[in-house]
């Protein structure tokens, strides 16, 4: 007897994913009188000469390139610092983690106000600035845009990835940083010899994670700029489900969801390697 729970899996990801790869060699589309019809490599081959396409794939390795490192690193520096034994360290941790509890939803309709050309954001430059500062409109200017939905990204999720790295910190034995600094290690050298050799399997795990988020980069784009201005923040998520349910064609939808895979697959594959335990 099937359980319930191998049951829920099969119907909600192995039958989905199976559905995806069959629909995405035909030209069906969500409402229409006539059943789809087998296409071949069609939807691929259009995919290939669509400029938006190649914008969108630009526009998503441009975000994943930029967000894995600095929110990796930033988190890792949050980390570092609330493991110090100081008082007003669980406050500091609370108020960091605030941003992951809120509905990214939420977070990006705050944020599109403040990045509004009236907004808090020009509001603040101008000041410190005295004036000085002339006002962006990050969100409708092709080349903010996407820089604006970077900083906000890595502001919201930066204290998940902080815990993390928190966790992987603590495992690390005292008596390591006991007998380094008996043998005169400065704070760098403990750094570099006890402390990253400790987190080298947190540290994939994190920049494994990072990566898949920001390549499903889609509802900051959804909220905040619904992929415009001029597809400078269309990603590839964002095109499938646009493609898919705006456009109502779930054949090339499931095509681009299928090249989104295979690309996911790849990058974490070579991450994987790259970051593999050597002896």
């Amino acid at each position: 007897m099937i359980s319930p729970a191998i049951m829920l899996f099969f119907v909600f990801l192995i039958i989905p994913i199976l559905l995806a790869f069959g629909l995405a060699f035909t030209d069906t589309r969500l409402i229409s009188p006539r059943p789809g019809q087998f296409i071949g490599l069609e939807n691929f081959a259009y995919l290939f000469t669509d400029p938006v396409f190649w914008a969108s794939v630009r526009n998503t390795f441009y975000f994943a390139i930029v967000v894995v490192p600095v929110q990796a690193g930033f988190a890792l520096l949050l980390a570092l610092l609330v493991n110090a034994k100081v008082r007003g360290t669980n406050f500091f941790r609370t108020v960091y983690f605030l941003p992951v509890v809120t509905s990214m939803v939420v977070v990006s309709l705050l944020w599109r106000f403040m990045f509004e050309k009236d907004g808090l954001i020009n509001q603040v430059l101008a000041s410190v600035t005295f004036g000085a500062y002339t006002p962006i409109d990050w969100l409708n200017d092709p080349a903010w845009a996407m820089p604006a939905i970077m900083f906000m990204s890595i502001w919201q999720g930066v204290a998940f990835h902080m815990v993390i790295w928190l966790a992987g910190l603590q495992t690390i034995a005292a008596e390591l940083y006991e007998a380094s600094e008996i043998d005169g290690a400065s704070k760098w050298q403990q750094f570099i010899y006890v402390t990253w050799p400790g987190l080298r399997q947190t540290a994939t795990l994190i920049l494994v994670t990072i990566t898949i988020a920001a390549f499903s980069l889609f509802t900051q784009i959804a909220v905040m700029t619904q992929g415009g201005p001029l597809d400078s923040t269309t990603t590839v998520v964002y095109q499938a489900v646009r493609t898919g349910y705006q456009q109502l064609q779930t054949g090339l939808a499931s095509a681009i969801s299928l090249v989104f895979f295979v690309m996911v697959l790849i990058v974490s594959g070579i991450q994987r390697y790259l970051t593999r335990e050597r002896s």
